[in-house]
């Protein structure tokens, strides 16, 4: 009897995608600092702008609702806060240097600004890590 042939796949096919050559890490940056960014610098055009107006719609409406903006930590809510609101990027700097958001809630519709904020940095910390993984090959195009 004959034996059956060796199936060895490819080596292209183990190896993650990776077509186009450059820094990898430049969408997950880049989509960090600005929403929707590392979408738009994969050519992801409507994806890019879903993501972009999302985030910052809900940054926009967290300030609206004189939501708080973190600027230091003091216990692990604080700690946890501060982390979702540094992932806005950009945003989380403009705000802190414009002064934007509240110091302290002090009004009802102030704590849901500030996890509308909150919110939208992590959402945008998801979106660049996707972008990553579109421009890895680990996620389809």
């Amino acid at each position: 009897m004959a034996t059956p042939p060796n199936r060895i796949a490819p080596a292209s096919a183990a190896a993650p995608r990776n077509a186009q050559g450059g820094f990898v890490y430049l969408p997950l940056i880049a989509g960090w600092l600005v929403p929707g960014a590392g979408h738009f610098l994969l050519r992801k055009w409507g994806r890019g702008a879903l993501l972009a107006f999302s985030i910052i719609g809900m940054f926009v409406l967290g300030i609206a609702m004189q939501g708080k903006i973190y600027s230091s930590a003091h216990d692990i809510l604080d700690v946890l806060g501060l982390v979702g609101d540094l992932g806005n990027g950009l945003l989380y700097v403009l705000g802190r240097a414009l002064n934007l958001g509240a110091d302290q809630v002090q009004v009802t519709t102030g704590d849901y600004g500030r996890a509308f904020i909150v919110v939208a940095g992590l959402l945008n910390v998801i979106a660049a890590i996707d972008a990553h993984n579109l421009r890895t090959g680990r996620k389809p195009l």
